[in-house]
């Protein structure tokens, strides 16, 4: 079936509302293989990731994505695997949004996991079961800002949270075992009932920004754009016959 416009969508934002956004074809969080897959079975002129999959299987190669690049398809990348990746390749033709985007490409030291989540299986909708620890630190810094939490709780539940493993990760998690931190006792009440409304959602945020932004003037999908060569390798070709895409090897690099 042929797609204009490919989404790796998951946790970051349920499908219901990012149809409010974008009409797209979307497809569950992206792993090893499937933004070839994507190219091969939907030939889109455009991919966005923002999801994919972490530790639990492979990720998204990035010589996929270059080769989807070559074969002129435009990739963009925003708010959790797409906004790594984007900062990876910025360099060889994939297209960044947001700020979690920028600030992977300015922290050059960033960790991955900054992003990821615990996440239900695909076949339960994605929906993610934690919170990703850059949305919980933008949230904590908020919370100084409002004067909900003082400063010296914020470094302590910063701290914390970086402390606990991503698939342990949330906030009822953190505000748990920050519980017994007696002379906070009334900080940590304060941010528990301001969470509700006060919470910050960047990655959200990142996501409908993209998905805005592909579905505005600001860009045609139809554009022509510089298309890189694209040099097969043997561990390439490995992995798309690993994924059963024996037919790319036998492709061009372009269309």
């Amino acid at each position: 079936m042929a797609a204009d416009v490919v989404v790796f969508l998951g946790p970051t934002l349920a499908i219901s509302d990012a149809r409010k956004h974008l009409d797209a074809l979307y497809l569950p969080p992206a792993g090893g293989g499937d933004i070839a897959k994507a190219v091969i079975t939907h030939a889109p002129s455009v991919i966005a990731l923002v999801d994919g999959v972490f530790a639990q299987s492979q990720a998204v190669r990035h010589k996929e994505i270059l080769w989807a690049l070559s074969r002129g398809v435009r990739v963009f990348g925003a708010s959790s695997m797409g906004a790594v990746r984007a900062a990876e390749l910025a360099g060889y033709g994939m297209v960044g949004h947001g700020l979690i985007f920028r600030w992977y490409r300015r922290t050059v030291l960033a960790d991955d996991a900054d992003v990821a989540v615990p996440m239900a299986p695909a076949e339960l909708g994605s929906c993610a079961l934690g919170d990703a620890l850059i949305d919980i630190r933008l949230t904590l810094k908020k919370a100084e800002r409002e004067r909900v939490i003082g400063r010296c709780l914020r470094r302590s539940l910063d701290s914390l949270a970086r402390s606990i493993h991503y698939t342990e990760r949330s906030y009822r998690t953190i505000l748990s075992l920050a519980a017994n931190e007696s002379e906070f006792e009334q900080e940590l009440r304060n941010i528990d009932l301001w969470l509700a409304e006060g919470e910050r959602k960047q990655k959200r945020d990142d996501a409908v920004g993209l998905l805005t932004f592909l579905s505005s003037l600001e860009v045609n999908l139809a554009e022509n754009f510089d298309i890189n060569d694209f040099e097969f390798t043997e561990a390439f070709a490995y992995d798309m016959g690993y994924y059963n895409f024996p037919d790319i090897l036998l492709c061009g690099s372009r269309l």
